[in-house]
């Protein structure tokens, strides 16, 4: 049950932090190395959305865990 509480938890530390980034038009998230070629293929807008909707299923889901671990206990 520990193990569930852990993967909730970095779901929802992720999905904040992409969901904040493109929001806020964070530089340096989108000047990262791991972000950087997705803005460059795709542009900068587009990036956002992206990682914007990304955040949002990241929390969503980690909603939905802890739904379905609540329910089976």
């Amino acid at each position: 049950m520990f193990l569930h509480h852990i993967i909730q938890t970095l779901f929802v530390i992720s999905g904040t932090i992409a969901l904040l980034a493109a929001i806020l038009d964070w530089e340096w998230f989108f000047a990262s190395d791991n972000a950087a070629p997705l803005v460059r293929r795709i542009g900068r807008t587009k990036s956002r959305w992206l990682y914007g909707t990304m955040g949002m299923v990241l929390i969503a889901t980690a909603i939905g865990f802890y739904f379905q671990i609540k329910n089976s206990v």
